[in-house]
């Protein structure tokens, strides 16, 4: 469990992670800066005897970077627990990690990362069979209404579609805007920046900005090559980086049978609607907005995204759209059956799922609006 200054929000991945502990193999946790990682992990290890690295201190990584057993076993010396943070900023941590694993049976070694940029690729091949891995992210929304309670957070959800869900952001009402900015400032552009070595901010600033207007409609990357003034594959490069530092992901177009459907097509959606907001500089009331429909699709998409992970439902998400502009805003796949999710913020909106969709696949259609949202965000 997490202690914020709201009080103390259990996470939905302790449990998970709770029956792994002790069984041989590092745990691993990742996810964007400033959502509690950290925290997550020192919970578990509250009363622990740890050996503690940080990836982030010059100095640790000068001595975990070329690593041997031997220099490792007078670091680790008698410590029961390892926890090594902010592994990503660390050479060879994946050599590192499967030597402490393979050498260090009785130790429980426990790892977390802001970016899937080098962890993911150092750690796949090192650490095959020798770990459990997780994704962390913002506040839930099932999280946030269990821990506040339902009416709380029934008058909280249009804050939160502005401000989003970060957790230091939630502790600062009042101040969430310039909290933001200087989570976007930070995370966003240094680390993305850096990690992914691009020299031109200004081009990187741009792409996130024109890619924050269009959630919700299938993107061009031609139209943002010209856009931003890069060519097309720098345009999807970037993407690709942006999603890998959590800040964005992509909703790839179902495709199987239906005559004139668009095959290749892709949504970006934020995984927090407050960093998108502020990217555009728009953290205005919601009934002052224009953007609410999309605001309210990419929030409860990122949502879902959230519950698939943390629950390993296996599900895979879509969106569905035909040349003559017959559309569904979000395609679920689970053990092979289809759901059609319609989103509208306003409950008294007529919607309806098209049947060329329903009766070619067999998919069962939902409307989701603010009244009956829970039941697609909390599974």
């Amino acid at each position: 469990m997490i202690y914020y200054l709201l009080g103390m929000i259990e996470r939905t991945l302790t449990h998970r992670i709770a029956a792994k502990v002790g069984r041989g193999k590092a745990i691993v946790v990742i996810g964007p800066r400033q959502v509690g990682k950290t925290t997550l992990i020192r919970d578990f290890l509250r009363g622990s005897d740890v050996q503690f690295f940080d990836g982030d201190d010059p100095t640790v990584r000068a001595v975990l970077d070329t690593p041997n057993t031997a220099r490792l076993r007078d670091l680790i010396g008698n410590k029961p627990v390892v926890f090594i943070d902010e592994a990503q900023r660390i050479n060879n941590i994946g050599l590192t990690l499967k030597i402490i694993v393979d050498q260090f049976p009785e130790v429980q070694l426990w790892v977390s990362g802001s970016s899937s940029f080098s962890l993911f690729n150092e750690l796949n091949e090192p650490l095959t069979g020798r770990k459990w891995e997780y994704e962390l992210f913002p506040i839930s929304w099932e999280e946030y209404q269990h821990h506040v309670g339902f009416l709380e957070a029934e008058q909280q959800l249009a804050s939160r579609l502005i401000f989003g869900m970060y957790p230091d952001v939630m502790n600062h009402p009042g101040e969430e805007a310039e909290v933001l900015r200087n989570l976007v400032g930070s995370y966003l552009y240094k680390d993305v920046l850096a990690l992914a070595g691009i020299r031109k901010p200004e081009v990187l600033d741009k792409l996130v900005q024109a890619l924050a207007l269009q959630i919700g409609s299938e993107v061009n990357y031609n139209e943002l090559s010209g856009l931003v003034g890069i060519d097309r594959i720098t345009v999807e490069n970037y993407i690709s980086v942006l999603e890998k530092a959590f800040v964005v992901f992509r909703l790839p177009s179902f495709s199987r049978n239906v005559r004139n459907e668009i095959k290749k097509g892709k949504k970006v959606y934020f995984y927090d609607t407050g960093i998108r907001n502020t990217v555009i500089g728009d953290t205005t009331d919601l009934s002052l907005r224009a953007d609410v429909g999309p605001l309210w699709e990419n929030f409860l998409i990122a949502e879902r995204l959230k519950q698939n992970r943390y629950k390993g439902t296996g599900a895979r998400g879509y969106f569905w759209r035909t040349t003559q502009q017959q559309e569904i805003d979000y395609v679920e796949v689970v053990n092979g059956r289809i759901g059609a999710y319609e989103f509208k913020w306003n409950p008294k909106r007529k919607a309806a799922i098209t049947k060329t969709f329903t009766n070619s696949y067999e998919a069962t259609g939902f409307i989701v609006n603010r009244d009956n949202f829970r039941e697609f965000v909390i599974i």
